[in-house]
Formats: structure tokens, sequence, C-alpha cells
């Protein structure tokens, strides 16, 4: 039985500009809803070197300039867009069945996206990936959310490790989710 109800994932960019920049690395983790991992996936997306020395630039880069660095090296052993779009569309259909959220008949048998200001990732998938998007649901599950409430009420942090590589900041997403859910108990 597929038993995947969330689908995590986090994009790096060459820049935030949708249209503009382009996704270069993709990590997905699909979870139950307690968040316990059920699969994941990684892909590399081949961009021209060129885009990515042009838009990898600035105080954020310089700062993060191992990361940088790293997803330039790798570039090189990349796919197309279009093929990791495939890629990503089969580790749905092998980890997720069908499902919605109750009450939400618009959303039927769509695919819940998660992940830390994921608002900003759909942005490129919905330019970069049509297909993958035709399969995610409109609502979201947004940790930046729950980050936003902890830290301006409860002044309360989580301190997450700033990797700044796509699988390894969704496993530390996935983690501030865990952390915030302890509050509940």
């Amino acid at each position: 039985m597929k038993k995947a109800r969330l689908l995590w994932i986090d994009l790096e960019m060459t820049g935030l500009e949708p249209g503009r920049d382009r996704i270069i690395e993709v990590a997905a983790i699909a979870t139950d809803w307690e968040f316990n991992k059920v699969a994941e996936y990684t892909g590399v997306v081949k961009v021209p070197v060129e885009l990515m020395k042009e838009r990898m630039v600035g105080e954020f880069w310089e700062k993060n300039s191992e990361s940088r660095d790293g997803l330039i090296a790798q570039n090189e052993n990349g796919l197309p867009v279009s093929e990791i779009e495939k890629q990503l569309i089969k580790f749905l259909d092998d980890n997720f069945a069908e499902q919605s959220i109750e009450g939400d008949s618009k959303g039927k048998g769509k695919i819940i996206l998660a992940g830390n200001s994921i608002h900003q990732d759909r942005r490129f998938i919905d330019i970069e990936m049509p297909k993958l998007a035709s399969r995610l649901h409109y609502r979201m599950f947004d940790v930046s959310a729950w980050k936003v409430y902890f830290e301006g009420a409860l002044h309360k942090k989580f301190i997450k490790r700033e990797m700044h590589r796509a699988l390894d900041d969704i496993e530390g997403s996935i983690e501030e989710m865990k952390w915030y859910l302890t509050f509940l108990k």
C-alpha cells in the first residue's frame, strides 16, 4: 500500500526570479503525516554554465561559496529538466495513492507539496515542470508559517543547519517541523 501523504520538495536555483533563473538541483522526500520518510529522490538539472556563473553572484552566494561551487561542479552530470520532471512523476506514481483533503473537491486526487517557503519553489515548478505542477494540490504545507508564529509570538527559534543543498534542506525542514510539534504535546 502506498503510504506517502506529503511531498517535501526543495529546489536549488540559480537565483530567485522564476523565468529568469533556473532550477539546478531537486530533492524530494515522501512522508506520511507523522513525517516518517517513505522514499527520497534527488536529481541534477543541466543548465548552461554561463547562466550559473552570471546569476549565482552576490552576497548570498559569496557567503555560501562551497554550496555554489558544488552545484556548479555537479552540473556537468545533470539531465534536462524534462527528464527530471519525468523521474519525479514516476516517484509520485510509486509512492502516493490518490488522496484528497476532506471537504475539498477542487483538489481531489492531488498531492500536497510541503517545505520551507515552499511557495517560492512552487513558482519554479509551475514554470519549468508543468506536468508535475498539474499533479499538485493548490494547498501547501509550509514550515515557514510555523517559523513566523513561533519566533514572533512565542519567541522560540529553531536553529537550522544551513547547507543550501536540496536534500539537506528538506531533512532540516522536517526536523524543524517535528520540533514545532513537540510544543503541542
